[in-house]
């Protein structure tokens, strides 16, 4: 676990959320420094992409609150209206998810570049990023493919390109390895932690899978609505090890 005396990249404090009758998250506190990698584990509707949610400002949580250090400062998503919380998205987040969500009728540089775009970079320079991030991740030679002629582990490393674009002060990916085989997996994670250690970047992952999460500094197991355990896995991958993946 780091220690810093910096604050923290995100910051969870006593986090309520029901949906009718269901709780999805019971008083949960959570803290990741910067250049932490922490995964999120735990049942399916145990609340862990609920509390993704609330860390990202998609949700904003019926208690508590959620605090995000930033360029230009820290920001408490509560007091943040749901066009500032959209803004700091595209601005200061990356997300990866399942299916990578990405846009079949663009290409693999195009779904890049326009996240670029969106956060106000010009044509010219998201491009000139787009095709670095996509060159170091493997890709070189196939920007100018649309999605659906790309294999899967290819489309997520587009999605971690397009994830890391804006150079995000965190990086949320919820399932990302959840569609791929176990081989396809281990090389998507490896790239995902190189690319978000090798820039500093605070990554929290949400998975099911044992390996992904013994890949990251800290796991945070959930039941109902709690966290119930917080701990460095044995064989944890130290931030920054991957890096060498991308040069």
């Amino acid at each position: 676990m780091i220690t810093s005396t910096a604050p923290p990249a995100l910051h969870a404090h006593r986090l309520h959320q029901a949906y009718g009758a269901a709780t999805a998250l019971d008083g949960v506190t959570l803290t990741v420094h910067h250049g932490e990698s922490v995964a999120v584990m735990g049942a399916s509707g145990c609340g862990k992409t609920t509390l993704l949610h609330c860390l990202a400002g998609i949700v904003v949580p019926d208690r508590g609150g959620v605090t995000l250090d930033v360029p230009g400062g820290p920001v408490t998503l509560s007091a943040a209206s749901a066009d500032q919380r959209a803004v700091l998205r595209r601005s200061h987040l990356g997300f990866v998810f399942q299916q990578g969500l990405l846009l079949p009728e663009l290409t693999a540089l195009e779904n890049v570049a326009v996240a670029a775009m969106l956060a106000g970079t010009s044509r010219r320079e998201a491009e000139r990023a787009g095709a670095g991030l996509l060159g170091r991740l493997g890709l070189d030679g196939l920007g100018g493919r649309r999605i659906g002629q790309l294999s899967g582990g290819q489309a997520q490393r587009v999605a971690i390109a397009r994830s890391q674009v804006n150079r995000p002060a965190v990086t949320f990916a919820d399932e990302p390895t959840g569609a791929l085989d176990s081989r396809t997996s281990e090389e998507v994670m490896s790239l995902l932690l190189a690319a978000t250690s090798g820039a500093g970047t605070t990554l929290v992952v949400v998975t099911h899978d044992e390996s992904v999460a013994a890949r990251c500094a800290r796991v945070v197991r959930m039941r109902d609505g709690r966290v119930v355990s917080d701990a460095v896995p044995a064989g944890a991958v130290p931030a920054g090890t991957a890096a060498g993946a991308l040069r």
